[in-house]
């Protein structure tokens, strides 16, 4: 790999640095590193111990001489972030907040051996140190050290940094990582005057911006957890412009602004998000976000949010997926429902386990890890997208009906949410002539507690929920019910993975599934086009 050529004039620009790092009882705190960007563990005491924890991981002893090359459970995360040097930077922070100069010796220890043992280009570094996350990542442990030590080895790293996250084919435009990058070049650029870095850093944001979410706040790229990390970074980039003095541009103001009703919608009544894509069950928004004034929300980039109540944790809530094929962090989970009634989860998705390229994450990645219809011999289509075709809104009920060709044919799903007495009913066909089957996977805490003549029954403790099954008004029998096994799983927590039950159709013309929670015996019936639940009436239709 080439050495990266930097210019005499570019290195000399980094020069403008503040005087020497001050006495111990009048450090200073600075906004490089008086920020939020620090990750919660490992503490300052931690990393002056020799030892880290990172990404949930446990601790791993790096000793006084740091390897560099350390991988112990050569996991991408933790390499990444090992690389991010953020845990170099608490040692910074710590220094600021009291004035002990032992904090700020072993960080530049740290800082300058990484700088010497990962120098771009080098021959045994890591090509993945100097990709676009870690490189962005890592300018701000670096600034923030820079406000206390000058060095040249510093400076000549941190023009190093501003040349490659100012290369336009390193740059992720339209994704959280050109973000991130945004942020590192306009604070090397307002660090050191340099207004074409930090002016290219904001053109670029905007742009980024108005490709990452769209007008009604939604954020594109497929997991809604991932809104909340890109909320909060535009908040930083838009404090970090006015403290340099830079105009914030309205679009991005906007847009930032349009995201708490979208993190609001993807929540469930529990106060966690959704897990659609690479999102964690246990992701809580921790943010304010105000009660946005509908209880549905339909939002062009692939979801549909409902919910009986705001502010009752009792509230059924649905999501519903839809939209522009996978990409990023989305999974194909297109025409895939999860509802949430009385309290608890009912249908889950596959969930997310991690970023390894492992046979079980492309797994949790694919239709079979979500609650889908699957067109019976016919081949799989990935990242097709699916489109809304019909709606129909009431204050006590909602349907919707959703289609794709992700098996080469038109495969239709329609749903319908009742509220109040608590339904979900779906209907799949496929055009010409095919059949369809479904998988519905529930939480892992309900167990099979019946099933026979098209009809499952589970449960926890007192509480119950009923799947159904109809063709044509006729009940279908032969599900197969799976915890474990092949299909049987879900991942709610970063690298976690549970056995759960999953119930999979037989493959029939149309199959109309109906669920039911809280009973393990409702009064269902189905004739001349209509269904009865429990007194509650709808099309076999649906929509």
């Amino acid at each position: 790999m080439r050495r990266l050529a930097i210019p005499l004039a570019l290195t000399l620009a980094l020069s403008a640095l503040t005087g020497p790092a001050q006495a111990a009882d009048k450090v200073a705190r600075t906004t490089e590193c008086q920020g939020d960007w620090l990750p919660g563990t490992p503490t300052a005491e931690d990393v002056m111990q020799g030892e880290i924890s990172l990404v949930g991981l446990p601790a791993y002893k790096f000793g006084k001489n740091v390897d560099w090359n350390a991988s112990p459970y050569k996991n991408r995360s933790w390499e990444f972030v090992f690389h991010s040097l953020r845990w170099m930077g608490t040692l910074v922070v710590e220094y600021e907040n009291t004035g002990e100069k032992r904090y700020l010796d072993r960080a530049t220890d740290i800082a300058k051996d990484w700088a010497a043992d990962n120098e771009y280009g080098a021959r045994g570094t890591p090509a993945y140190v100097w990709t676009d996350h870690p490189t962005s990542l890592r300018t701000q442990p670096l600034l923030c050290l820079s406000r206390h030590v000058n060095e040249s080895w510093l400076k000549q790293s941190l023009a190093t940094h501003a040349k490659l996250l100012s290369n336009p084919k390193l740059y992720k435009k339209g994704h959280n990582h050109g973000i991130d990058q945004d942020i590192a070049l306009m604070g090397i650029g307002c660090r050191y005057g340099r207004k074409d870095w930090s002016s290219l850093a904001v053109k670029r944001l905007t742009g980024t911006v108005k490709l990452d979410v769209d007008s009604q706040g939604a954020l594109m790229e497929q997991a809604p957890r991932y809104a909340v990390y890109v909320y909060g970074r535009l908040q930083v980039a838009m404090t970090n412009m006015k403290a340099c003095d830079l105009k914030v541009p309205s679009e991005i103001d906007r847009r930032a602004e349009a995201m708490k009703d979208f993190i609001a919608h993807s929540t469930m009544p529990n106060g966690y998000m959704v897990p659609i894509g690479d999102g964690s069950a246990d992701t809580e928004p921790k943010m304010e976000t105000g009660k946005p004034k509908q209880k549905v929300r339909n939002y062009r980039a692939g979801y549909v949010y409902g919910r009986t109540a705001w502010e009752k944790p009792e509230s059924a809530y649905y999501s519903i997926r839809y939209g522009p094929g996978m990409k990023f962090h989305g999974h194909e989970d297109h025409l895939g429902v999860t509802y949430y009634a009385q309290g608890r989860d009912i249908l889950v998705d596959g969930g997310f386990h991690s970023y390894e390229k492992s046979a079980y994450r492309y797994w949790t990645m694919s239709p079979e890890a979500h609650n889908v219809p699957i067109v019976a011999g016919a081949k799989f289509r990935p990242r097709t997208g699916s489109k809304i075709v019909k709606t129909s809104y009431g204050d006590d009920r909602q349907a919707f009906r959703l289609t794709d060709k992700a098996y080469g044919v038109s495969r239709t799903r329609s749903v319908l949410v009742n509220h109040g007495e608590d339904v979900m009913a779906v209907l799949d066909t496929a055009s010409g002539g095919k059949k369809v089957s479904n998988i519905w996977r529930f939480a892992p805490s309900l167990k099979v507690v019946s099933e026979s003549g098209g009809k499952v029954v589970l449960g926890d403790g007192k509480f119950k929920v009923t799947l159904l099954q109809f063709s044509s008004c006729d009940k279908v029998g032969g599900q197969k019910v799976q915890r474990g096994g092949k299909l049987g799983w879900v991942s709610p927590t970063y690298l976690s993975k549970q056995a759960t039950n999953v119930v999979v159709s037989p493959a029939a013309k149309s199959l109309l599934t109906v669920i039911v929670p809280g009973t393990d015996s409702p009064k269902v019936s189905c004739s001349g086009g209509k269904v009865t639940v429990d007194g509650v009436s709808f099309s076999a239709g649906i929509v």
